[in-house]
């Protein structure tokens, strides 16, 4: 063999062996750098998972707190979240029954009258007036710039002065009844005394003798049929001695606060419309079925308007005390508006629930 060839052919085999190294080192770092990249890859999808881990942890550890946020500024400042819970809840019930007052008092104006609405309407109606007034110098007075870091602490101590019954409690509306039922009573007393005081002026004849009879038995201590006290329904109206225009300015005043009313310069007129509101509840009890549909809290409030103290009765003392007002309110119209005003007197002066408030 020639040498040339054999020069030649010895370079083929060196270059073949260095090109098998170096392809064989080539692989083996590319099978290195696969390792390390698989590796690097388990590790940052385990920093990842663990990273995940730990937002997830902290996410749901904030949602906890945020949840349990409430009980935390319960614990630390109770009264302040307590009088955010009395005004965020009664602001938004006031709202919805001041709503439903306006719209009343546009169906009123449509229908030209109440024979439409219900007696919870109507309850409503004359009930919302009051209320309003009551509540109106807190929302004036929260509404001056940091006024109401001073006037709702006080409405909060003073609920019963400055605020209305959407903000009161079921205790606090259970007590402030009570006590509102108790300061209309005391004027029961006053009251009586009038009608007695009008006594001469009757003429001699059988319905003055009748009226003194029911007189006799409220001083002591009983309470008239209504059958008697509608037989002298004619001294309750026009030109009488107990019609609304001829009672002294002392027995009007009385009379409105029997009624939980204020006193005011236009007696006269403020009781004919509270009689009026009477009779029209009255008429909506009977349309809807009359006492024996009423559930024994609206039998309690429906006695408490009329000037009965019910907590301590069961419903059917409460619905046969009921059926004898409705009984005076069904023969009473306009011109004796009187009668039903002094009905409380009749029914209810003498009651033992009445008394025990009283004394």
């Amino acid at each position: 063999m020639p040498l040339q060839r054999v020069v030649t052919l010895s370079n083929i085999l060196l270059q073949s062996s260095r090109s098998s190294y170096v392809f064989n080192t080539k692989c083996h770092q590319i099978n290195k750098y696969k390792c390390f990249t698989t590796t690097r890859l388990k590790h940052t999808k385990v920093l990842k998972s663990e990273k995940e881990k730990l937002r997830t942890y902290v996410v749901q550890r904030y949602i906890d707190y945020v949840k349990n946020y409430t009980n935390v500024l319960e614990n630390r400042f109770p009264t302040a979240v307590k009088m955010y819970r009395v005004f965020s809840v009664g602001i938004k019930d006031f709202l919805r029954d001041l709503k439903t007052y306006i719209s009343l008092r546009i169906k009123i104006t449509k229908d030209k009258g109440f024979s439409k609405m219900t007696r919870q309407e109507i309850e409503l109606f004359q009930k919302m007036p009051s209320d309003m007034w009551r509540i109106a110098p807190v929302l004036i007075l929260s509404a001056v710039p940091f006024g109401n870091y001073v006037i709702f602490p006080l409405a909060f101590l003073k609920p019963r002065s400055l605020l209305c019954s959407h903000f009161w409690s079921i205790q606090q509306k259970l007590e402030f009844s009570t006590q509102d039922l108790a300061e209309r009573l005391r004027n029961n007393k006053p009251v009586f005394r009038a009608l007695q005081a009008k006594l001469d002026a009757i003429p001699n004849n059988e319905v003055r003798d009748r009226w003194k009879r029911i007189l006799g038995l409220l001083g002591s201590g009983v309470h008239p049929k209504t059958d008697d006290v509608l037989a002298c329904k004619q001294l309750f109206i026009d030109n009488e001695p107990y019609e609304l225009s001829n009672l002294t300015y002392a027995h009007a005043g009385h009379l409105l606060k029997m009624h939980g009313l204020k006193r005011t310069i236009f007696r006269k007129n403020k009781l004919k419309y509270r009689a009026f509101l009477l009779m029209e509840m009255d008429k909506a009890i009977i349309r809807e079925g009359g006492v024996e549909a009423l559930t024994m809290d609206t039998l309690r409030y429906a006695c408490h308007i009329r000037g009965l103290n019910g907590s301590h009765l069961t419903n059917q003392e409460m619905k046969n005390w009921l059926l004898k007002w409705l009984k005076i309110s069904q023969n009473v119209d306009k011109n004796s508006y009187s009668l039903l005003l002094h009905a409380p007197i009749f029914l209810a002066y003498n009651h033992p629930q009445n008394w025990v408030l009283i004394y």
